[in-house]
């Protein structure tokens, strides 16, 4: 696809090394950090819908928990998240903290963010320091921290996933995108076993491709899989999203039985670096 993008913004000038460029290919926007990688996407007819498989994976979240009030997300890249929740989900006020003023300078003029109001707030500031220094505050956290080089070295160590479990409610949900055939991916997944108390369910969207990875702060109360089915139908009804095939996925990928799913503990009994 990238073959034949047309380049609509290249190398904005700021404060970051990093160059954030902006292409166009086939009626999809594509949003690229420092490299031709595709870190957002959104297809121009449908502004608001989810291009990606993955960020559609990552909105299983609501599979778990039909109370949801508060998400926060650390980084906006283009803002598909943020957008499709302020849009679809009308009873959820969103947080998201970006370090780059650039990038939301970008999802706002190129990708369709809105400005802030009473449920959407994209804060300029350091995602990072955020964590560090609230618990408590959310009841779903994102994390979708790719750049050009893949995923920061900060957004991966024990440290960072004990923060995002401290920032979460006592029923709060992590979703964070991780890379399948990234050689640490055990260990990262390791280390959000090992904050989250091995409440973790993984859901692969792509072969290899990414992983959206889900941590529990308390095991949701019913993971009956006929229960996350008719909770799966019903939500397709007010989503363009494949929640039904996204549980099967959930079965098939993690610990289950023909009934339930279930969380193991998988931790290993050493020092995870």
């Amino acid at each position: 696809m990238l073959r034949r993008a047309k380049n609509l913004l290249r190398g904005l000038t700021g404060n970051f090394d990093e160059p954030v460029d902006v292409s166009e290919s086939d009626g999809v926007r594509a949003l690229h950090l420092g490299s031709i990688t595709i870190q957002s996407a959104m297809r121009i007819r449908d502004p608001l819908a989810l291009e990606l498989t993955y960020t559609r994976g990552m909105m299983c979240f609501l599979l778990f928990s039909s109370q949801i009030k508060h998400v926060l997300a650390i980084g906006l890249g283009g803002g598909s998240l943020a957008k499709y929740i302020h849009a679809y989900c009308p009873t959820i006020v969103s947080k998201v903290i970006e370090i780059n003023p650039k990038i939301i300078q970008v999802a706002r003029s190129q990708f369709y963010v809105p400005e802030n109001d009473e449920r959407l707030e994209v804060v300029e500031g350091d995602g990072l320091q955020y964590l560090v220094e609230n618990t408590d505050v959310a009841d779903v956290l994102l994390i979708d921290a790719f750049d050009g080089n893949g995923i920061p070295s900060d957004f991966c160590s024990q440290d960072f996933f004990d923060h995002c479990a401290n920032v979460l409610s006592s029923d709060g949900i992590l979703a964070i995108n991780l890379w399948g055939s990234d050689k640490k991916f055990d260990i990262y997944l390791q280390r959000i076993e090992q904050s989250f108390a091995g409440k973790v369910l993984t859901l692969p969207t792509g072969k290899p491709g990414n992983v959206a990875v889900f941590g529990f702060k308390r095991e949701p109360a019913d993971l009956r899989l006929a229960s996350l089915r008719e909770r799966a139908k019903d939500l397709e009804q007010h989503h363009k999203i494949e929640f039904l095939q996204f549980v099967e996925k959930l079965a098939e990928h993690n610990s289950s039985s023909s009934n339930r799913l279930f969380m193991t503990r998988n931790l290993v009994n050493q020092d995870i670096y």
